[in-house]
């Protein structure tokens, strides 16, 4: 994986632990809702396995090992899946926005997520 500096892996940290956030509370909206859960559900599950592959590499340990190579391949897609509307977001915000500098930041941690996960990928081939 690419160096990364200190400041974009606390960043990144930051970004996938605020959107896991968000998206723990959008679930349990709509679970009171009783609305179809299974799209959020799978981005949540995304997420959280972004979110160990970055720590998990940034503090050197193992790989996660309660994830399975499918798990880590679901994830990979989901988060390359998000790509399209946060691009599309980001190109509507005005310049020097803190809603743009968070979605540089997102964008950021996916990709540096889903690098993580194509690295462990070729590892295990």
């Amino acid at each position: 994986m690419e160096n990364v500096s200190s400041t974009e892996k606390l960043e990144s940290i930051k970004s996938f632990q605020s959107t896991i956030r968000k998206t723990e509370k959008a679930l349990a909206q709509m679970n009171q809702k009783s609305a179809n859960i299974t799209l959020i559900t799978k981005r949540l599950n995304a997420l959280q396995i972004g979110l160990a592959i970055l720590e998990t590499i940034w503090n050197q340990s193992q790989t996660p090992q309660h994830y399975t190579q499918t798990d880590f391949v679901e994830a990979r897609n989901v988060l390359a899946s998000l790509f399209p509307s946060i691009e599309s977001i980001y190109a509507k915000s005005k310049e020097g926005s803190p809603q743009r500098t968070l979605l540089e930041r997102r964008i950021k941690a996916l990709q540096l997520a889903i690098q993580a996960i194509d690295d462990l990928s070729e590892r295990n081939v």
